[in-house]
């Protein structure tokens, strides 16, 4: 097993963070907005949506193959107690807090925006994708193990080499086919709480792992193929945008969605596999950052929205502001309160080397 550290897998989970929090506030713009409990602008803006749903499809199960691959990397250091106390600081904790503490937030500013009775409500929002995620560990821990102590074994030598084919890999979209075709989704994106995205969040989940438990061969692949990933998933996005009006069939959608990932997983490895200050500290803000998101961009729509201000500085604005309190919030309150720190799956900053090296980072400088 490899044991370097891939900053491109953590640099593309930064980024598909960002995105995230974008495609979150390009859904206020959307006329359809309130129907899955968004604040919605008065002046929407619909166009915004074709290049949302180039990202709708393959956004969610992205993040789910990248934390596939972390579990593989949490593998090599610990034993199954250790990586289930592990998951349970760094997952479950943070889901139970968030489901009695942060969610209720964004649903009472809803409720305040559309003058209706405030109530607490507790519910998972979009937390849901960490109830997922400890779900696979459990389910999934005795086959990671059993490859951990197998790992000259003949099946982990075979998907070095099925990996390492460009159309080895791109067979590995038949899986995701047969899950569309057995769950019938009534759309592809709809990942939050259904069974159609616990079994692509499984799927994806499992493949993440053995993509680098096969060693190099996967990373060659997508380096030298990228190009032709990202072309393919470029003819089918067309395809969908101009046969079928962005609604494809969802065979279609789950072919294109990993054609995206296997692309992006190619130049993140070409241009991202480098380390940074700036890295280091992105990657330590993403966690925190996607559990407050919400209810900060539910804020920012209630100041902004009702500005008269053309309204693509109105979602111009709820960016700014939703990216600014975000950092706000992290900098000044999550990180540097002790008792915060494990409810936002961070570390706890309880030695003076973790003290030191929060004080470094926050200046700038480097700590090991």
């Amino acid at each position: 097993m490899i044991s370097e550290r891939r900053h491109d897998i953590d640099w593309l989970r930064v980024i598909a963070i960002g995105l995230l929090l974008i495609y979150h506030i390009a859904i206020i713009f959307q006329p359809w907005a309130m129907f899955i409990g968004f604040i919605r602008s008065e002046e929407p803006m619909e166009r915004l949506w074709i290049p949302m749903s180039m990202l709708n499809v393959w956004r969610i199960p992205f993040l789910f193959f990248v934390s596939g691959m972390g579990v593989f990397f949490a593998l090599r250091k610990r034993n199954w107690q250790q990586l289930m106390a592990e998951r349970s600081r760094r997952i479950l904790l943070p889901l139970v807090f968030g489901f009695f503490a942060i969610t209720p937030l964004h649903f009472v500013l809803f409720q305040y925006h559309y003058n209706m009775p405030l109530s607490y409500y507790p519910h998972l929002g979009h937390l849901w994708f960490l109830g997922n995620i400890f779900v696979y560990v459990l389910i999934l821990s005795p086959l990671f193990f059993y490859l951990k102590k197998n790992r000259e074994g003949r099946f982990v030598k075979f998907i070095r080499e099925y990996f390492g084919n460009p159309f080895g890999l791109l067979s590995v979209s038949v899986f995701f086919v047969l899950e569309v075709l057995l769950m019938k989704p009534q759309l592809f994106e709809m990942y939050a709480e259904t069974w159609h995205g616990f079994f692509v969040g499984l799927l994806a989940f499992l493949f993440g792992f053995l993509f680098v438990c096969s060693g190099k061969a996967f990373w060659q692949n997508v380096l030298k193929w990228w190009w032709l990933y990202l072309g393919l998933a470029v003819v089918l996005y067309t395809v969908r945008f101009l046969v079928f009006d962005l609604k494809s069939p969802t065979y279609l959608m789950a072919i294109e969605s990993n054609l995206w990932i296997f692309g992006v997983f190619g130049l993140g490895h070409k241009y991202l596999n480098h380390p940074s200050t700036l890295l280091r500290y992105l990657s330590q803000a993403a966690y925190p950052v996607y559990i407050i998101h919400m209810f900060v961009l539910y804020a920012g729509a209630i100041l902004i929205l009702p500005l008269q201000i053309p309204v693509i500085l109105k979602f111009v604005g709820v960016v700014a502001f939703t990216g600014v309190v975000c950092y706000i919030l992290y900098e000044f309150i999550i990180r540097r309160v002790w008792f915060l720190r494990p409810l936002f799956g961070l570390k706890p900053a309880s030695t003076r080397v973790e003290k030191a090296r929060v004080i470094a980072e926050s200046t700038g400088g480097e700590s090991q």
